[in-house]
């Protein structure tokens, strides 16, 4: 089953780029509303997570930066203005019934946050972690690296679930900086 699915992933995302005259490096951002920006390089990282981007981006590889990464602007959940504030890096994979299938690395020496409520979920983000917003959140995945807080504030509002299945991981230091 799960080989199927892959097949069936690969030929939608070949027609898909095929149909639209996207090349390898290009984001595949179907419905700019409701669906995820879906990424493999950091070139596409870079404009999925930017102030023009989409209130969530899912990488589908290990990523390795030589460029600082930055999540910026205002998103709503799922896109919709009536709903809160929310932004979302998904580091992972999953099924049609939610599983987490594959789960990837983000690196990059520095990693800013300045979106409201943006959570990293299902991987691993190796750097350190500067946020500049309140309603970070660590939920099933490591930072393997140091998180600094612009403001006391900011890290007041962290939240770092501890319980299983959404367990968040920081390896070096939380502290305001």
């Amino acid at each position: 089953m799960k080989k199927y699915l892959v097949i069936c992933f690969v030929i939608v995302l070949a027609l898909s780029l095929t149909l639209t005259g996207c090349g390898p490096k290009t984001v595949i951002d179907v419905d700019a509303v409701t669906t995820a920006s879906i990424v493999n390089h950091e070139d596409d990282l870079a404009v999925a997570l930017s102030k023009n981007g989409n209130w969530i981006v899912a990488v589908v590889n290990d990523i390795y930066s030589k460029k600082d990464i930055v999540i910026e602007g205002d998103f709503h959940n799922k896109g919709d203005a009536a709903s809160d504030l929310y932004r979302k890096l998904a580091l992972y994979s999953q099924d049609e019934d939610h599983n987490v299938t594959a789960r990837f690395t983000l690196a990059a020496k520095k990693l800013t946050i300045t979106s409201p409520n943006t959570k990293i979920q299902g991987g691993t983000f190796k750097g350190d972690v500067y946020v500049r917003a309140n309603g970070f959140t660590v939920q099933d995945a490591t930072i393997d690296g140091n998180v600094y807080f612009s403001s006391q504030e900011y890290k007041d509002s962290f939240v770092l679930p501890t319980d299983e299945g959404k367990k968040g991981i920081v390896t070096g230091s939380v502290k305001v900086k």
